[in-house]
């Protein structure tokens, strides 16, 4: 079967990498993106689709930003065949527990996954990256929790410039899988078995294969 690319970006949406962006979106050859700021839902989602929306605007794509929210959100059907139909899915938002709890098990997450799978991108920028794994690390704690599992058996700590030595020593401690410290200007790339790196970042344990 075939499938498609996923790109954990350590922050910066919308802003940090667009070089980066542009290639991965001529590489699914993306006409549409589907912008999801569901972990955003306790923030100012309005700042990230004004983001948005000049990010699309200097890369000459067409951005459509899905208000998927609460979980009812995510059960509709309706919002799910918006998903289905792009070539590109961008996560953003800062809340990566908020993110698993609205997505998981729901239509709008068996769009995503078939958006993968069809051999289109998966983004996930800032705390997204961290949900898009399994296990996913837990911002209140740095222990590890349950993930959406678009990439299994590693897990990601966002942002990480910004991680204190306390968290980055516990979060170390409770591991129990590949883990990689990625800053926000720093990304990590999946394409079928293959791993790009783009930026810095550390890890300990090896990248699964």
């Amino acid at each position: 079967s075939m499938t498609g690319i996923i790109a954990l970006q350590g922050g910066g949406a919308f802003s940090l990498h667009d070089q980066l962006d542009a290639r991965l979106l001529e590489e699914v050859r993306a006409k549409r993106v589907v912008v999801l700021p569901t972990a955003d839902a306790f923030e100012k989602p309005e700042i990230l689709v004004s983001a948005a929306k000049s990010w699309a605007q200097r890369l000459g794509i067409e951005v459509e930003v899905l208000m998927v929210m609460r979980r009812t959100d995510a059960m509709e059907q309706s919002a799910a065949d918006v998903v289905r139909k792009a070539q590109a899915v961008w996560f953003v938002g800062d809340n990566p527990i908020h993110l698993r709890s609205v997505m998981k098990g729901t239509p709008v997450w068996s769009a995503v996954e078939s958006v993968f799978q069809a051999g289109g991108l998966v983004v996930g920028a800032g705390a997204p990256a961290s949900a898009l794994c399994d296990p996913m690390i837990d911002p209140r704690g740095g222990a590890l929790a349950l993930g959406l599992g678009l990439l299994s058996g590693i897990a990601v700590v966002a942002q990480a410039e910004l991680v204190s030595p306390d968290r980055h020593t516990r979060t170390k401690k409770l591991a129990n899988v590949p883990l990689v410290f990625l800053p926000s200007s720093s990304a990590l790339i999946r394409r079928g078995h293959e791993w790009e790196e783009v930026g810095s970042n550390e890890k300990v344990g090896q990248l699964p294969t």
